[in-house]
């Protein structure tokens, strides 16, 4: 099978590149520079080779590098911001520090005559985010594209099958950004649409079935779309040696705990376990308000709560969780620089009693997470489900967390996400909900002065969760929201939009 491998230099878009090149049913491994040697990368026998980008800069000593034999394997190389900027060095040109030339965001690209940008426009926008550039490209390579201010966005030695772009195609933001991949992976590599999300699946069968043979498996169930998925997959691997137990933290939506109980007793065939540790979970809360404490503490809890589960229901040595790629980028996995923990990747405590923890999904986005539980015969209902993140609520209120701010929040947040899913294009927004601020502002109702809690809401419209916009909703949407908010909320008497897109901002504020 052809395949290309996205080499890994510490990156936030990293597992992006590798999700752009899946899409073009190519499959595509990421492996970090330091744990990958030149023998490797020759013996695997890849169809092409693309050097992510990176926060270093490559003329300090300490930056990632890598073999400059890669680029004399006779394998077609694409570099991407530090890649390019890689690419320069080791080839002998010139890099320098932007100063005054630095780019960020949307930027206008001219493009000229070159395989990578086969039908695309002469100028069209893409993603800039770089601090340094190159100033004068490598002997034997030709500049194929510029901006305002880079002299050398693009630039290319078809000879060796070498091409290099100063910004970013993967993000949706880059115009043409998947066209010129395709460019590269279909007319530079050869390669054929050989991946499907068919082979993911009966891959990860047959893997875990042998795998966890004889093996009692616990799930951390939190009724939501990735660990949903993940109980699917295990389910028809290993049918009743997993136990799926559902924490109620007390960090859920209005009436979610409910909802999620009542799905998967009812709907699903497996062994199921509610566990009820909401002032656990709130007494080890009580005073924390940075956004990473509070992760770690959630982290550790949510793990006391499945070895309790796992003393009740017999020796479970395995501990399954519904992480996937997002999760893993954010929280600073490999190459790349820590965003945010998330529970179950960086929260989670070093001591515990589990023997191994697994992760079916843990190189799957959103949408090809999506995809598998439908081809597993989940409900559309769950699978489409909005995505909400593990610490729950914990991370829509900021600052400390308290019974009362956690309970103003649920009713705006239901009221909130009710507006959005009267609307007849629902379907287009990707995520919304309710934050609550620690801001107390002054107000007036009835003639009398008011002095509440400040709500923000958020939505964002997005594909692959890496990037997002955020929405632009209708005024009238946005005006009965906060009418309602403030009249049917005591206790609230502000409401904010959030018009801040991922990057520079993530989706959830914490």
């Amino acid at each position: 099978m052809d395949k290309i491998l996205v080499l890994d230099f510490g990156g936030q878009y990293n597992q992006l590149i590798a999700r752009r090149v899946r899409e073009m049913e190519v499959y595509a491994e990421i492996r970090s520079y330091n744990g990958v040697t030149m023998e490797d990368i020759v013996r695997s026998g890849y169809s092409g080779i693309i050097f992510t980008g990176g926060p270093n800069s490559v003329y300090d000593p300490e930056s990632p590098h890598f073999d400059p034999a890669i680029l004399d394997a006779g394998i077609p190389v694409l570099g991407i911001c530090y890649g390019a900027q890689l690419i320069t060095w080791m080839r002998k040109g010139t890099v320098r520090s932007a100063e005054n030339s630095s780019e960020y965001g949307r930027t206008i690209l001219y493009a000229k005559e070159s395989v990578l940008f086969e039908n695309i426009p002469a100028a069209s926008i893409c993603w800039m985010s770089h601090t340094d550039f190159i100033s004068e490209p490598p002997h034997g390579f030709t500049v194929t594209a510029t901006t305002d201010k880079c002299p050398c966005a693009a630039m290319a030695s078809d000879d060796e099958r070498i091409y290099a772009v100063q910004f970013h195609p993967e993000v949706t933001h880059t115009e043409y950004g998947r066209t010129i991949l395709s460019n590269f992976i279909f007319n530079v590599c050869h390669c054929r649409r050989q991946w499907k999300m068919d082979d993911f699946i009966e891959t990860s069968i047959s893997r875990y079935r042998d795998e966890l043979k004889d093996r009692k498996v616990l799930l951390a169930l939190s009724g939501g779309v990735d660990s949903s998925v993940a109980a699917a997959l295990l389910a028809r691997a290993i049918g009743s040696d997993l136990t799926c137990v559902f924490v109620d933290h007390g960090l859920l939506r209005k009436n979610e705990a409910d909802m999620v109980e009542q799905i998967f007793r009812n709907s699903f065939d497996l062994n199921f376990i509610r566990i009820n540790a909401q002032k656990q979970f709130l007494d080890s809360l009580r005073g924390i308000s940075e956004p990473e404490a509070k992760r770690k503490v959630i982290g550790e809890q949510f793990i006391r709560a499945f070895e309790e589960a796992s003393s009740l229901i017999g020796k479970t040595d395995i501990l399954a969780q519904g992480t996937i790629y997002p999760d893993v980028i954010e929280s600073g996995q490999g190459a790349s620089a820590t965003i945010k923990s998330h529970h179950n990747v960086g929260g989670l405590p070093s001591i515990m009693s589990f023997e191994k923890i697994i992760e079916p999904l843990r190189n799957l986005f959103k949408d090809e997470v999506r995809e598998v539980g439908i081809r597993l015969g989940l409900p559309a209902e769950l699978v489409y489900r909005q995505p909400f993140p593990g610490p729950g609520l914990a991370i829509r209120v900021i600052g400390e967390v308290t019974e009362e701010k956690l309970a103003l929040l649920r009713e705006a947040d239901a009221i909130f996400r009710a507006e959005i899913e009267a609307c007849e294009n629902r379907e287009q927004f990707s995520q919304y909900f309710a934050v609550m601020t620690p801001i107390r502002t002054v107000g007036v109702m009835g003639d009398a002065r008011t002095y509440g809690y400040t709500i923000a809401l958020r939505c964002v419209t997005t594909d692959d969760f890496m990037t997002a916009e955020w929405t632009r909703l209708p005024y009238d949407l946005l005006e009965r929201s906060a009418s309602r908010i403030i009249n049917e909320v005591k206790g609230i008497s502000r409401v904010v939009y959030d018009i801040t897109s991922k990057p520079p901002g993530t989706v959830e504020w914490e």
